[in-house]
């Protein structure tokens, strides 16, 4: 019998070793699946979504020694669509978390399936689902109540005395309205009108007749994107010159470029990213976001000229501070638990549109520090002072 090669035997050792590691390695990426509008009526916001969890990713392949593989998927601007994606990405490519989407009615169909199948989902959109110990959702998105109070405040600085609604007949007009009569009543301004209509309308000029005729000091309307301009192109026609107020839904360059003069004047709020160079220098909001504002464009080309592609780049900053924290292997229900809880329990994490603190009974993780108001001028948004 020949003797052993010691060092064919280390060499063959060495080479399985590697093997097993590259193997465990691979198996434990961390996936994250990935649903946005990429076409369809909420396009606007969608599209500005995949560039920033792409320039986060770009910036960081890999979050707590996992390499992160991003799936992503259109939802075409449909809820149905979007809870399907959801459940796809869950039972058939194992992710260990899921980020999207768009529009408020398909972050909810997400929401459910991720409850369901205890996968736990960063919605970079509001979402009206209670909270509670059994949540697996938090949205990075500012709730729609502290952003229409910013507005409201606004107004009656102005000494508006009534107000018309005008907002989507679904889900996001309803959080709209509601945040907007909760604050105006508290107040004493008084709402007016509740005009609502579909996102893929051509025209409101019927509901900004009766708004038109009731002339109120100002219109607030609960819409995003795209077909957020309808109400405010239907006013101008009709010579409406009161004040004009939206959502943070509306800080995206199509609305800008479709309102066009339209929307001169009009004041929304948003999360200091829009304005980070006008933030005092010892802002650390104003850090992070210039940050942002670097690696986006080293991702996409060009700055970034939207406030949507941050809140999934702070989608990532979160899932990134979790996973630090997150114990176990990528791939398992265990960690896909642990992942959860460590999100639910993050304190102080500073991002672009804020700091945020999350708990068990709370999906918003924002406070007063992700409010600025902003007003257009000349196609351009300016710091309010």
């Amino acid at each position: 019998m020949k003797p052993l090669n010691r060092t064919a035997i280390a060499l063959g050792l060495a080479l399985g070793l590697t093997a097993g590691l590259s193997a465990a390695a691979s198996a434990a990426d961390l996936k994250i699946g990935f649903i946005s509008s990429l076409s369809g009526p909420v396009s606007a916001l969608g599209i500005p979504y995949e560039k920033g969890i792409r320039a986060a990713i770009a910036e960081n392949p890999s979050l707590a020694g996992h390499k992160v593989q991003l799936i992503v998927l259109d939802d075409a601007s449909d809820p149905t669509t979007a809870g399907r994606n959801a459940r796809k990405l869950v039972v058939e490519d194992k992710v260990d978390v899921l980020i999207g989407t768009s529009g408020v009615p398909g972050a909810m169909a997400i929401a459910a399936v991720a409850k369901e199948l205890n996968v736990p989902l960063i919605s970079p959109t509001p979402v009206t689902i209670p909270g509670g110990a059994d949540t697996w959702t938090v949205t990075v998105s500012q709730s729609f109540p502290l952003m229409v109070s910013a507005v409201v405040e606004r107004m009656q600085k102005a000494g508006v005395k009534t107000v018309a609604f005008i907002g989507f007949s679904d889900a996001l007009g309803d959080l709209a309205y509601d945040s907007l009569k909760k604050s105006a009543d508290a107040v004493g301004i008084k709402i007016v009108a509740n005009e609502r209509y579909a996102r893929a309308d051509a025209s409101v000029t019927g509901q900004v007749l009766k708004i038109a005729a009731l002339r109120p000091d100002a219109v607030f309307a609960g819409n995003s994107g795209t077909p957020g301009a309808l109400p405010y192109l239907a006013l101008a026609e009709r010579g409406y010159k009161g004040q004009l107020y939206g959502t943070h839904g509306l800080i995206n360059a199509d609305f800008v470029r479709v309102g066009g003069t339209s929307i001169d004047g009009l004041q929304v709020p948003s999360g200091p990213v829009l304005v980070a160079d006008q933030l005092p220098a010892d802002n650390p909001i104003r850090a992070v976001s210039m940050n942002f504002r670097s690696a986006y464009q080293k991702a996409n080309g060009a700055m970034p000229n939207d406030a949507f592609s941050s809140y999934t780049y702070d989608s990532y900053l979160l899932l990134g501070d979790a996973a630090k924290r997150a114990k176990g292997e990528p791939g398992t229900p265990a960690y896909r638990t642990a992942l959860r809880d460590a999100i639910m329990s993050t304190k102080e994490l500073v991002g672009t549109h804020g700091v945020y603190n999350f708990k068990v009974d709370d999906r918003y993780g924002s406070d007063k520090r992700a409010v600025v108001m902003v007003k257009m001028e000349k196609g351009q948004w300016k710091l309010a002072p």
